[in-house]
Formats: C-alpha cells, structure tokens, sequence
C-alpha cells in the first residue's frame, strides 16, 4: 500500500506561488490599507483575516504532496477532490477576505481591468465560463496531457481558480453592485450544483476507464480503475451538491432572517437593500439611505 504512495516532491513552484500570495496579503493589510482608511478604523476584519488564511491553507493543502501527487499521478477521484477543493472552497474564501476600502479602491481607479471585471462577472457569463472550462477539462486528452506536462498542469490549475472566483463573484464578490439578489444567489448555485451531473453521469455509466493516464497497474489503497473513476462522479456530483446546498440553506435562511427584522424595525426594504444589510465591515442597518420608509402602524 505504501510503496503505491507517490514519492515525496517539494513542488517549488506552488510555495513560491504561496509565499507571493502571502506577502501580498500582508502588504495590502499593513502598508495600503493604514494609508487609505480613516485613522482608528479597521483596516481588515476578524472575519476577513481568518478567510484569507483559510483561503491560503486550503490552496496549499490542495496543491502540494501528498494530495497533489496522488490527483497527479494515482486517483482521479483525488484529482476531482483536488479540483473540488481550488474552485468551491478557496475561491469564495479569497473574495470574503478582501475588504470594502480595497474593493472600492479598485472600482476608484476607473481602469480598463475594472471594465473587464463588470462583464467577465455578469453572472450568465461567468457561470458560462467556468463551466465551459470545467466541461473541457474533462475531455480525455485534456486530462491526460495534465498528469505527464508540469507547466500544463500548473497552468489549468490557474486557470480553475481564476475562472472559479469569477464565477463566485455574483455570490460573495465583495462589490454589492455586482452580486446578485440573495434569491438570485439561491437560483445561481442551483443551477451550478446540476451541470456536473453530465460529466458525472459520463464517468458512472461508462463501462471502461475513460483516461489512460489513470489506467495503470500500480493500484494506491487497493482501489481499482473503475472504482476510482467512479468516486470520482460521486465526489463531482454528490459531494459538490450537497456543499452548494449547504450555501442554499445558509443563504435563505440569512435571506429569511434579514426581511424579518426589517418587519421588526418597520422598514419597507428592497430585494437589493436586504442584500447589502450586513453585519459588520460590509454595512448594517444604520448604512441604509435615510430615507428608506418605514411601516407605519395601523390606527
């Protein structure tokens, strides 16, 4: 069982990658945010701290030995995990961790990358383009080039993330003005948890392995071939499902939660209004506009 365990690599490239991104947090935390915010506010959060740090631990994990080995060179149900863990968990992390000053600092700056984003982030296309993406990586060809050329593999895993926090930004973006409603939220990632149901579906009904690159005699954990190949369906469709749901749940209920205490508080409040009542760095009740009405009691 061990000998089948892929030796120990240092992977350089990914720390190099870590440490840069690391250092930026750093930099942007205590050199830029001192300087743009007003004297004795919180430049970042508890909240937005712990995010950022998770965010980093969990690319990290997902990146370097074992698991990337094992997704490289022995389980294609360790490289969905892989996958699973690059573009549902560390991209929404990363986009929770940035703070409103920075955020706006961006949209200040008026420039052509902050163009690019009000599209890319329209979220028809970004559901579009990460999922063509997703559907392409599974082509056989793609997923065998990706486990015998380093810098192909190192580049699609980019690519995932990239396309990841696009996709993720009509959710937890942290620009209110390009999320969607908090239902809207709720029909997004519905409809995300159905598209890995083609590939998924792919793997579970094919009657041989799909990709030669997994197909080899040295067995980790005893795990056949097909069985492997069908883990990975159900880690693509099953687990990525119920994580989504999870968020559904969470969503509606915050969801639920807010219109209930704008009845409690008296206040006639928008769909887009609930959406931006948030607890803390990102605005709260007292940030609603003046003049938003309030319930009057029957007399």
């Amino acid at each position: 069982m061990f000998s089948a365990m892929p030796s120990f690599a240092a992977h350089w490239e990914v720390w190099g990658l870590v440490l840069a991104v690391v250092a930026g947090g750093l930099f942007v935390a205590k050199v830029i945010g001192p300087k743009v915010v007003e004297p004795g506010t919180q430049v970042v959060s508890r909240r937005q701290a712990v995010s950022f740090w998770l965010a980093v631990a969990f690319m990290t994990a997902a990146s370097v030995w074992p698991l990337h080995d094992i997704a490289e060179q022995r389980l294609y149900s360790g490289h969905m995990f892989q996958h699973l863990v690059l573009t549902m968990i560390v991209p929404p992390l990363f986009l929770l961790s940035c703070p409103t000053w920075l955020a706006e600092l961006f949209v200040a700056s008026g420039g052509r990358l902050w163009r690019v984003v009000q599209v890319l982030a329209t979220p028809i296309l970004a559901f579009a383009l990460f999922n063509s993406f997703n559907m392409l990586s599974h082509m056989p060809q793609f997923v065998n080039t990706s486990t015998t050329s380093g810098p192909f593999h190192f580049t699609a895993h980019v690519l995932f993330v990239v396309t990841a926090l696009i996709m993720w930004i009509p959710v937890c973006g942290p620009w209110p003005q390009l999320r969607l409603s908090i239902p809207g939220q709720m029909v997004y990632l519905f409809a995300q948890s159905l598209l890995p149901t083609l590939p998924a579906a792919w793997l579970w009904l094919s009657h041989t392995v799909v990709y030669d690159a997994y197909d080899q005699p040295i067995r980790l954990w005893g795990i056949s071939a097909k069985s492997d190949q069908e883990a990975a369906g159900l880690i693509m469709k099953v687990i990525e499902a119920a994580y989504l749901w999870g968020i559904i749940g969470v969503l509606f209920f915050r969801w639920a939660a807010r219109h209930h205490n704008a009845d409690q508080e008296g206040l006639y409040l928008t769909e887009r209004e609930i959406l931006e009542w948030e607890e803390g760095e990102r605005g709260g009740l007292d940030s609603l506009p003046s003049g938003t009405p309030r319930k009057t009691s029957p007399t």
